[in-house]
């Protein structure tokens, strides 16, 4: 594979349906679709996490969230495993990142040259809220959610115009190095993650009454799994929205969502102007989706389509023009990529110890049978949650609760929950057998829980912890 410049472009919490390119009736998002109608379009592209800090760790590093062991959003990366970064910058690549990361701190040795205008976690300890997953104490400030809706700017907003600007000016300087080694971009913004609230020019582009009410909108029937109930009890933001304030707000998302499209296309001009556009491959994708009031949950932290499926796209010289691809991929297949984009390779023990696979690769062919897998530790859980998507079969197992089983070909809405079933025993079956082929749910459910007590013991205990109030979002940095 010829050595190319790599340009990746992450947000934060685009849900894979909240695009043009995969057929939203509504969302516009010219340069997203722009980019898939010039290169390559994943379907089934998954988180390995929904929530930030554990899907963040699992792209810089290559590996699950069990193996990073950076459960939820009270235990940040901090660069003690080794990425796909670390080892492009030791084979003398430029490996640069502007905005948000989410990392513990830029003290760290994160895997970058130089960290731009970064964003990482409040005080270097994150949301230590988030390990109280047994005690689960009152989750406070839900009426957030709902309040901050509709037009308006946000400092979000504010840092993810700093954000592409920076890339821009850093493209633009670019053009003038001589030196012909690859380098690798990573742009990351923040938006559309909460709070809803969009500039005005892209609310206005999306009517509230015409925008379609959540799936199961006002009944139950996304938490009968009694795992799944446990989570909506501990954050039940749906009990602050009505129709009206449910429809400003995915007015509002929407916006967010044309609004990181602006960005990207402002940066994608910047690359062509510059005249690097023919020797650099582009990527486009998130940490993760948002439920959006989808079966009664808003924020990430399922495991249901809208939360844990992302848009994929990539571009570039020898990217395959107009593909679409159903092979599922997740946020560990980037490592790889990175690395042979650059004209760099894994030795065979490092190969091992990584799931993922290259995606030019899997754009081309390669292993289309095979498992994407995520899991959830995080806040609100009441135990570890696992994902296999094989083929058309969605399965979540939940350590000591019933599992959950979708088929996403005849079910792609996930309303008919085939867990308990007794005609389906046999692929419940088949499918827990590919979970134990990656790990072993109850012993990393266990590990999970040690690690997320010791971190609260680590920081003065649980009434120590407790007098800290839980982050809804981390703050912007302020310039």
């Amino acid at each position: 594979m010829k050595a190319l410049n790599t340009l990746f472009i992450l947000s934060d919490e685009h849900r894979r349906d909240a695009s043009g390119c995969y057929g939203h009736p509504l969302v516009k998002t010219p340069n997203i679709d722009k980019l898939a109608s010039e290169g390559t379009l994943f379907e089934s592209a998954y988180t390995n996490s929904p929530i930030c800090i554990p899907a963040r760790a699992a792209l810089q590093t290559g590996r699950y969230v069990h193996k990073t062991r950076n459960w939820c959003n009270g235990n940040s990366y901090r660069g003690q495993i080794e990425g796909w970064g670390h080892h492009l910058k030791w084979a003398g690549h430029e490996v640069v990142s502007i905005g948000k990361l989410h990392f513990r701190s830029s003290d760290d040795d994160n895997g970058f040259t130089e960290e731009i205008l970064p964003l990482h976690v409040v005080d270097g300890l994150g949301d230590l809220r988030s390990c109280l997953r047994k005690l689960r104490p009152p989750r406070d400030r839900l009426h957030l959610m709902s309040e901050n809706i509709g037009a308006g700017e946000t400092d979000y907003q504010r840092y993810d115009r700093s954000i592409a600007n920076a890339a821009c000016e850093w493209i633009r300087k670019k053009a003038a190095d001589t030196s012909g080694k690859p380098w690798t971009l990573f742009v990351s913004f923040v938006c559309p993650h909460f709070p809803l609230i969009a500039p005005e020019e892209f609310y206005k582009m999306y009517d509230p009454n015409e925008v379609a009410l959540p799936k199961r909108f006002g009944d139950d029937g996304g938490y009968r799994n009694p795992a799944m109930r446990g989570l909506h009890e501990y954050q039940n933001f749906d009990e602050y929205f009505d129709e009206r304030s449910t429809r400003i707000a995915i007015a509002s998302y929407y916006g967010l969502v044309s609004f990181v499209d602006s960005l990207i296309g402002q940066v994608r001009e910047a690359l062509e102007d510059s005249g690097l556009a023919d020797a650099t491959r582009i990527i486009y994708t998130s940490d993760h989706g948002d439920n959006l009031g989808d079966n009664g949950f808003w924020g990430k932290s399922t495991l249901y389509e809208e939360s844990a499926g992302l848009p994929l796209v990539m571009a570039g010289p020898d990217i395959p023009v107009g593909k679409r691809v159903s092979t599922p991929t997740t946020l560990v297949d980037l490592a790889p990529t990175f690395l042979e984009f650059n004209g760099e390779s894994l030795t065979d023990e490092e190969k091992s110890e990584l799931p993922g696979t290259n995606l030019l690769d899997l754009a081309n062919g390669a292993d289309p049978d095979r498992v994407a897998f995520s899991e959830y530790h995080a806040i609100g859980s009441i135990t570890g949650a696992f994902m296999i998507r094989y083929r058309n079969w969605k399965y979540i197992h939940h350590v000591d609760y019933p599992c959950q089983l979708f088929d996403l070909e005849a079910d792609p809405e996930e309303l008919n929950d085939l867990g308990e079933d007794p005609g389906f025993e046999a692929t419940r079956s088949m499918l827990h057998g590919k979970l134990l082929e990656i790990c072993d749910p109850g012993e990393v459910n266990r590990q999970a829980f040690a690690d997320q007590a010791a971190r609260v013991e680590a920081n003065g205990g649980i009434e120590a912890v407790l007098k800290r109030s839980s982050i809804p979002y981390t703050p912007a940095p302020v310039e």
